[in-house]
C-alpha cells in the first residue's frame, strides 16, 4: 500500500474510533423508556431496532428528538404494542406499516416520541407517482433498501448491537453519501433519493460517491415521477440546511434542478450587468450565502434557518434571463426582472404545492429587491421611506437582509457606499417610526367617514377616494382629520362628481 493511501486509511481509522467513541456517550443518554421499547417487543417475539438519522446522529455527537425504529412486527401488532408502551400512540401510514407513539415527559425521563416501522421494501411502478410498498422479513433487508449507508445503520434493542452491513460508519468518517445497492438500482426503486443526496450534502456537508453522481445525472429525469409535494419538501430540507450551497450545486451539476427547479440552472445564462460574477446562477449562490449570514438568532427579528428568505435570496434574479438585453457599448441590461422573476417565483412554486402564503411573501421579497438601488444613494424623503415601509409590510426585516445580501460587488469602495446607504434608509425608518406608526399607515379619514363627508354610498367611489387619501398620507405624513377633510373635497371637486 503507497504510503499516502496508508496515512489516509489510518485517519478514517482514527475518525472511525472517534465516531464511536461519540456514539457510546449518545446512546448511553437515551431515555430508560427506548430501553423498555426494546424489551417489550423482544418479549412479545419481535426484533425492534433503532434506524437511520438517529443512528447516523448518534456517531456524530448529536442526540434526536424523534427517534425511528424498524421491526419485525406487523403494523397491527406494533400498534397494539405501542398502546402498552406509550401514553399515546396513532397512525401515522399503517399502509406504509408506520406507527408512533409518545411517552410523556416525568421526574425520571424526558419526552420520548417514538416512529416505528415494519420491516419493508419499496419501489416505483413506472408509470405512478407513488410508491409500492412491500413489507420485508429481516433487519439486513430493511437496511438494503435505505437511501445511503451513513443511513443504513441500526442498533438491535434491547442488547444496543451496532448493525452496519454496508459499511455506512467508515463512509461517514469520510463523509461520502454512497448508496447500500447499486446506484442506479437504489435511485430507480425510489427516485426521490436522488433528491436526498443532494439535501445530505447541504445539511451534512457530505460529498456524493462517483457511482451515485453518474447514476443521478443519468437518471435525473426520473424525479418527474415524485409527487411535487414529496420533491418540495426535500428541497425545503436542502435550503434549510447547514450548507444549502453544496446542495444546491449537487441539484444543478447532477441535472435534477432542470426538472424540478429549471429557473435556477437557467440563470447561468444571463451575465451580470457588472460583469463582476462568473454568471448570475453564482450572484444567486452568494446572496444567498449573505443572507443566511443576516438571519438572527430565536428571539431576533428574521430567526434562522428562514426559509421564506431564503427562497427569496435563490431566486430574486430568475427574471435576467428572459429580460437581458445587449446595449450600445457593450453593456448589458435587465429592465423589470423584478417583475418577470416575481411572476416566474410564483408560478414554480405552484407546480411544487407550495402554500399560498409563503409564495405571497417570497414574490413580494423578489419584486421589491431592487426598490432600495431605485431610490438612489441620496437623501430619503419622508415620503418614500414611508412608501418603502408599507410595500414591504411584515417582511420589512427580511427585505432588509435581502437587499444587504444582493450587494456582491468586489468593488470595496463601492460595498461600503451601498452599506452605507441602507445604514442610513434604516436609520430615516427608525427616526420615523419615533414620529408615526409605520407599521400600519392608515389614512387620516375612514372608510365611513368618508361617506359621511361624500354623501355616497359604499362603492368604487369610496375605494377611489380612500386610495387618494391614502397617497395623501404616504406623501405628507399625518394632516390630521380637518385637512384630510378639505383635500378630499376638492379631489372630490376636481372629479366633477
Amino acid at each position: 500500500m503507497p504510503a499516502d493511501e496508508a496515512v489516509s486509511a489510518g485517519d478514517v481509522a482514527a475518525d472511525v474510533a472517534a465516531l464511536q467513541r461519540s456514539a457510546t456517550a449518545v446512546l448511553a443518554l437515551l431515555a430508560p423508556a427506548v430501553g423498555e421499547l426494546g424489551t417489550l417487543f423482544a418479549t412479545a417475539g419481535h426484533e425492534i431496532s433503532l434506524v437511520g438519522g438517529p443512528v447516523r446522529d448518534a456517531f456524530l455527537g448529536r442526540a434526536s428528538a424523534d427517534l425511528d425504529f424498524t421491526t419485525s412486527a406487523s403494523p397491527d401488532e406494533t400498534e397494539a404494542l405501542l398502546a402498552r408502551w406509550g401514553d399515546a400512540h396513532w397512525d401515522i401510514g399503517k399502509e406504509f406499516g408506520t406507527i408512533g407513539a409518545k411517552k410523556f415527559a416525568t421526574a425520571d425521563h424526558p419526552e420520548v416520541v417514538v416512529e416505528v416501522t415494519t420491516y419493508r421494501t419499496d419501489e416505483y411502478d413506472p408509470a405512478s407517482r407513488k410508491p409500492l410498498v412491500a413489507f420485508g422479513d429481516s433487519l439486513e433487508g430493511d437496511l438494503s433498501r435505505r437511501d445511503f449507508t451513513v443511513n443504513a445503520m441500526a442498533v438491535r434493542l434491547p442488547e444496543l448491537t451496532f448493525v452496519d452491513p454496508h459499511g455506512g460508519l467508515v463512509d461517514l468518517a469520510r463523509g461520502v453519501l454512497r448508496t447500500p445497492i447499486e446506484a442506479a438500482r437504489s435511485f430507480d426503486d425510489d427516485p426521490l433519493r436522488m433528491m436526498r443526496a443532494a439535501r445530505f450534502a447541504a445539511q451534512l456537508g457530505f460529498t456524493l460517491d462517483p457511482d451515485a453522481r453518474r447514476a443521478i445525472t443519468e437518471m435525473a429525469e426520473r424525479i418527474t415521477i415524485v409527487s411535487a409535494e414529496r420533491v418540495r419538501d426535500e428541497l425545503n430540507k436542502l435550503l434549510l440546511g447547514r450548507e444549502p450551497r453544496l446542495g444546491l450545486v449537487v441539484f444543478v451539476e447532477t441535472g435534477l434542478a432542470t426538472h424540478v427547479l429549471p429557473e435556477l440552472p437557467g440563470m447561468k445564462l444571463a451575465i451580470d450587468e457588472h460583469h463582476r460574477h462568473k454568471d448570475v446562477y453564482e450572484h444567486s449562490l452568494t446572496v444567498l450565502d449573505q443572507a443566511i449570514d443576516l438571519e438572527t438568532g430565536p428571539d431576533g427579528p428574521v430567526p434562522g434557518p428562514d426559509l421564506v428568505l431564503r427562497i427569496a435570496a435563490l431566486l430574486h434574479d430568475c427574471g435576467k434571463p428572459a429580460t437581458r438585453r445587449f446595449e450600445q457599448g457593450g453593456t448589458v441590461s435587465f429592465h423589470h426582472h423584478e417583475a418577470v422573476g416575481a411572476k416566474l417565483t410564483a408560478k414554480r412554486m405552484r407546480a411544487l404545492r407550495y402554500d399560498k402564503e409563503t409564495i405571497a411573501q417570497v414574490t413580494r421579497l423578489v419584486e421589491l429587491h431592487l426598490r432600495f438601488h431605485g431610490y438612489g444613494e441620496g437623501a430619503w424623503t419622508d415620503s418614500a421611506v414611508r412608501r418603502y415601509v408599507t410595500d414591504a409590510g411584515p417582511l420589512l426585516e427580511r427585505l432588509h437582509r435581502l437587499t444587504r445580501a444582493d450587494c456582491t460587488t468586489r468593488n470595496r469602495r463601492k460595498a461600503q457606499r451601498l452599506s452605507t446607504a441602507y445604514d442610513g434608509l434604516e436609520a430615516r425608518i427608525a427616526e420615523l417610526r419615533g414620529q408615526e406608526e409605520l407599521a400600519s399607515i392608515r389614512p387620516d379619514l375612514d372608510g365611513e367617514q368618508i361617506m359621511a363627508i361624500l354623501s355616497i354610498p359604499p362603492g368604487r367611489d369610496v375605494g377611489a377616494a380612500y386610495q387618494f387619501l391614502m397617497e395623501l398620507r404616504l406623501d405628507r405624513g399625518p394632516i390630521g382629520a380637518d385637512a384630510a377633510r378639505e383635500e378630499l373635497l376638492g379631489w372630490w371637486g376636481e372629479r366633477g362628481a
